[in-house]
């Protein structure tokens, strides 16, 4: 009885756990993503970067871009390893792959 009473805990145990809406890390957020407060949606959203020999490829907003392409509005002017720049009449803007996160150069000097 207790071993029957075990498979029948760990079976309902296991269904629940398949039922539960988890997300998936893996997946790039949509594009039309909503901004708390704000009553918006965000603008253009770097997701993704590809610098090989031959090319520099980003994915903005699901869309991969190079150099030249329109999107957002503008023109894009630069992809590095981090950012993408994208230029428009009025204004120059600079997605950049990991937002809040500034570079800084490493110290000099000896390391022990």
């Amino acid at each position: 009885m207790r071993t029957l009473t075990g498979i029948l805990g760990a079976l309902c145990i296991a269904s629940a756990a398949n039922a539960a809406p988890f997300a998936d890390p893996t997946r790039p957020p949509t594009t039309a993503e909503h901004v708390p407060g704000t009553g918006s949606t965000q603008g253009p959203r770097l997701e993704s970067v590809l610098i090989a020999p031959d090319r520099r490829i980003a994915v903005i907003n699901g869309q991969q871009v190079v150099v030249g392409a329109k999107v957002a509005g503008g023109e894009v002017v630069r992809i590095t390893e981090s950012e993408v720049v994208i230029r428009s009449a009025e204004s120059e803007q600079t997605l950049t792959l990991v937002p809040g996160i500034a570079r800084t150069p490493a110290k000099k000097g000896r390391t022990q």
